[in-house]
């Protein structure tokens, strides 16, 4: 990691702390050690570094290409341990990107949702998210964002919102066999979305809401 990432977690540490009421909860559910796999809905630019500091432990982060075309925010979440990603479509230099984080036994951050929600409900998902956790036999760990959605403009500030990173249990999906259709792997993606989903308050919970899931492995 560059010097700018451990620098940046310090800065960011503070500035969520003295503008807003940060939480954060459940953090004794993140394993300590080796490759994991977080999801979480996207609500703000904010989430990202948010996310950095909430953890607890090195986190790379998957982006969308598009953050990357300016050069300051490329440097930016680069620094920050960010990669780019083109969304809808196999993005095979992202996947081998994220093969060697968790080859590497560090945390991969992914939103399934693949860009911000404008509403602050849950969006439908991409099934890139399941794919990964099913390729690589990784646990995936669901979190809940609330509150980043009030973080714009400048009167925010004054109003310290409040935000809250709501950690939930590890659980693994099934490994990936020769045979997965679409069908099934929309089916696991639904159920990712379905452990974010309960993390969150039921306005938060968008396309989601009253879902049933499938059924997983804790």
């Amino acid at each position: 990691m560059p010097w700018f990432y451990y620098v940046a977690r310090v800065i960011v540490r503070m500035l969520f702390s003295l503008l807003t009421q940060w939480q954060v909860k459940g953090r004794e559910n993140i394993p300590s050690q080796g490759p994991l796999l977080v999801v979480a809905n996207h609500l703000n630019l904010a989430d990202p570094p948010l996310l950095g500091v909430s953890l607890d432990r090195k986190a790379i982060f998957m982006a969308k290409e598009e953050l990357f075309r300016s050069r300051f925010l490329a440097y930016f979440i680069g620094g920050f341990g960010s990669f780019p990603v083109h969304r809808g479509k196999l993005d095979r230099q992202a996947m081998r990107r994220a093969e060697q984080v968790l080859t590497d036994g560090m945390a991969l951050v992914m939103f399934p949702e693949a860009t911000r929600s404008q509403s602050a409900q849950l969006q439908p998902a991409f099934p890139g998210t399941a794919l990964i956790a099913m390729r690589y036999g990784v646990p995936i760990l669901p979190v809940g964002i609330t509150g980043t959605e009030k973080v714009k403009g400048l009167a925010w500030i004054l109003r310290r919102p409040r935000i809250t990173v709501n950690i939930g249990h590890p659980f693994s999906l099934p490994p990936v066999s020769s045979k997965l259709t679409k069908v099934e792997l929309a089916k696991h993606t639904d159920f990712i979305m379905q452990r974010i989903a309960e993390l969150l308050p039921p306005q938060y919970r968008g396309n989601y809401a009253g879902r049933e899931s499938i059924s997983g492995e804790d």
